[in-house]
């Protein structure tokens, strides 16, 4: 391989050298249990406190809102289904092209009898705020949406989803996991949050979920009295504390980098808009997250392009990491309405902090040929 690019930084990211630094300490020397009272325990929670309060700071909001959790799976699955059990029974509002740990906790609570509705998506993959207006009824206890969809990287409109969800007394839980760090959050009728450590080049296996106080919810796990009582189980100090270094250095370097990476994902696009016939960029063309670009290649399949790419050097996936493997269509694209021979040449290309335009240039470069090769080879839809 001539050189390696790393384009899947919407699966995972690279950690930060100044967040390990920060790490490292309490990995061998403040190893303590924060919930200890001996200095070695204390040394532990003041790396524990110090993180929740730079989460806090980036958010603008109390730290003691902050609950770390293991990651965004179980952020997601706390918001959800702590908001729906501190209720009872009743109704839910979310989409059909969230991420799985979104939709299968809902259809979970589906069988515990909670009534869910799953809303659709336009061609650009974005929420109709007006559908959700439409869907609230007198039971709904709870709306749960994205902010920025993991595969195509919509951006939804969650000011005006959640003035009207709050305009109805219904509590808005966002996962907001790929977008925590790369794009403004605007918290006003907000109520809780998700977001992960190694989406922004923290560590894997930290998370956390925002509550606004007064929000009703109960714990999902059940043990000590950590984390205020909202989940169980001793902290993941060393994770944490990268976790928080990670949140501060996105409030240092997250405009510039956003910038950055806008352009060159533009410059992606346009390079094999212009080089492969029939490509088609997927998703919102202007709001969208900085650094994504699904596009689709018609009549050849996702997984053939991955790999061809692979053998170039080249990191990329084909939908997003907890479906890569599947041979069916993009769930996400099915719900945008996509025509099945696009959906199945979809191919996600995620930048990050460390690419540069020389990476973007080889990309394009590599992309046309094998694109052509697959399409004469065993073109999709071909009898």
């Amino acid at each position: 391989m001539s050189r390696r690019v790393y384009l899947d930084h919407n699966a995972s990211t690279p950690v930060h050298p100044e967040v390990l630094a920060e790490m490292l300490p309490f990995f061998s020397e403040q190893f303590g249990n924060p919930s200890s009272v001996h200095g070695f325990g204390r040394e532990a929670r003041a790396g524990l406190d110090t993180a929740r309060e730079r989460v806090g700071r980036f958010l603008g909001v109390a730290p003691e809102e902050i609950v770390f959790t293991s990651g965004g799976t179980e952020s997601d699955n706390l918001g959800v289904k702590g908001l729906a059990w501190a209720r009872g029974r009743g109704h839910l509002i979310t989409t059909k092209i969230e991420h799985h740990a979104v939709l299968r906790a809902c259809q979970w609570l589906e069988g515990q009898g909670f009534a869910v509705t799953y809303l659709g998506v336009d061609g650009y993959g974005m929420v109709d705020p007006d559908d959700v207006k439409r869907a609230i009824r007198p039971d709904t206890i709870g709306v749960s949406i994205m902010h920025a969809n993991s595969e195509v990287g919509t951006i939804q409109p969650i000011a005006a989803i959640g003035a009207i969800a709050h305009g109805a007394g219904v509590p808005f839980h966002v996962d907001a996991v790929q977008t925590f760090g790369k794009v403004d959050l605007d918290l006003t009728n907000v109520d809780m949050i998700s977001f992960s450590g190694h989406k922004i080049y923290g560590p894997k296996g930290i998370a956390g979920l925002w509550i606004r106080k007064g929000t009703k919810m109960v714990s999902v796990q059940h043990g000590g009295e950590h984390e205020r009582r909202r989940r169980a189980g001793t902290e993941n100090v060393p994770g944490i504390v990268g976790l928080g270094k990670a949140v501060e250095i996105r409030g240092r370097d997250m405009q510039e980098e956003r910038r950055r990476v806008t352009g060159l994902r533009d410059r992606l696009w346009e390079g094999i808009r212009d080089s492969v016939p029939e490509a088609r960029l997927n998703g919102h063309p202007t709001e969208r997250l900085p650094g994504t670009a699904n596009i689709s290649y018609r009549g050849v399949e996702s997984e053939s392009v991955v790999l061809g790419l692979d053998l170039k050097g080249i990191g990329v996936s084909a939908g997003s990491a907890c479906t890569s493997g599947n041979v069916e269509p993009s769930y996400v694209l099915v719900a945008m309405g996509a025509p099945l021979e696009w959906a199945m040449g979809a191919v996600r290309h995620s930048l990050g902090r460390s690419t540069a335009a020389e990476d973007i240039d080889y990309v394009v470069e590599a992309v046309e040929p094998i694109v052509r090769k697959l399409r004469a080879a065993m073109p999709v839809g071909a009898a």
